[in-house]
């Protein structure tokens, strides 16, 4: 299952991870969001040990997404070594999350 991330334990999860770091911008009320949210799921469980695969509600949290600047959802970002390596925005196939993914290994 993917990990939610909010403001307080971003930096904990995401930042300081030795591992790469998926993070999916959503929201409940986002249809494009919800269209990908059983891919983020999978992708958790498939990558377990190889990436960290987050999600971030864009309506529980509001520092994040500001500093990242995300406009539009759904936004992955994709982090390693505690720093942004990569973007997606609007909903995307699972190839194409995990190419981005295989980039960072």
């Amino acid at each position: 299952m993917a990990i939610a991330v909010i403001d307080s334990n971003f930096e904990q999860i995401v930042l300081k991870s030795d591992k790469p770091v998926v993070v999916d911008f959503w929201a409940e009320w986002c249809g494009p969001c919800r269209a990908i949210s059983p891919i983020i799921e999978e992708l958790a469980t498939e990558m377990a040990g190889k990436a960290v695969i987050t999600k971030c509600d864009v309506d529980a949290c509001s520092e994040i997404p500001m500093k990242y600047g995300i406009r539009n959802i759904p936004t992955i970002l994709f982090f390693k070594g505690g720093e942004l390596k990569g973007k997606i925005v609007g909903a995307t196939s699972k190839a194409n999350i995990i190419a981005k993914i295989e980039e960072l290994a």
